[in-house]
């Protein structure tokens, strides 16, 4: 058995899901993936089911589907995903998207920087040196850009990418975060999770990867996600300040 595990949130992915799983598993690494969709209208989780027939064996579970009722979120998703990827006992479990502005080569290195190179949560950011995103207009890319830098700015965290979503964790990380208390559903729950592991004192790190928007699909940003964002950060950081952080095996 694999000991990671990539979970791929996915709504209405058909015309991406099936490439980004061979991708996946094509990969000089053997990585399991895990699909958590939220009842795709579009055909998308018969797709996954399809490959499955064509991926696990009687031996092996390579592939996973969690359907799900309907659109409960992105921080939900990933949840259910981190959950299921623990009571699997996978030791490393990765984030990405489906629609390829994750570069699927660049989970390599991730898992790399956390099973060798002493990482606890490796981080594919856009920022670590400069700005590296290709094909976003002008504008988003400010606005990503000052969303991290302000997040940074209020949090005091030392990550110059705070709301990527190509993620490496320990599982150690994930079984300290108390995940039933995370908040955020938007793209905020990126910034609340790597607030969190920060807060218990994990060793976090930026690998730098080229970002790339989506050519096929929809996108699924709204300007609720970003609301969402910029005052949940200042009530996240205030209600940190009365907080204990105590790392798993601690007393306190």
């Amino acid at each position: 058995m694999s000991n990671a595990i990539v979970i791929i949130p996915t709504y209405k992915e058909r015309e991406n899901i099936r490439a980004i799983i061979d991708t996946v598993f094509g990969l000089a690494k053997d990585f399991h993936i895990l699909i958590v969709d939220d009842s795709s209208p579009d055909g998308t989780p018969e797709i996954v089911e399809q490959m499955q027939k064509e991926y696990n064996t009687d031996t092996e579970t390579k592939l996973h589907l969690v359907k799900r009722p309907g659109k409960l979120g992105l921080g939900t998703a990933y949840i259910t995903g981190f959950k299921y990827a623990m009571e699997k006992g996978y030791d490393y479990i990765l984030e990405m998207d489906a629609d390829f502005s994750h570069d699927p080569k660049d989970l390599v290195n991730l898992y790399l920087a956390c099973s060798e190179r002493g990482s606890d949560v490796a981080i594919g950011s856009r920022y670590a040196t400069g700005v590296n995103v290709v094909n976003w207009p002008i504008g988003r890319v400010l606005l990503s850009y000052f969303a991290s830098s302000y997040v940074r700015l209020i949090t005091s965290m030392p990550i110059h990418d705070t709301t990527a979503g190509f993620v490496c964790y320990r599982r150690k990380v994930l079984e300290t975060i108390p995940l039933d208390s995370v908040k955020f559903v938007g793209y905020a729950f990126q910034i609340e999770m790597k607030f969190l592991a920060w807060k218990f004192g994990f060793i976090l790190k930026e690998i730098p990867i080229i970002f790339t928007d989506r050519t096929l699909g929809e996108s699924k940003m709204s300007p609720g996600i970003f609301k969402e964002a910029f005052f949940g950060v200042l009530q996240m950081t205030i209600q940190s300040w009365f907080k204990k952080y105590i790392p798993l095996g601690q007393s306190s």
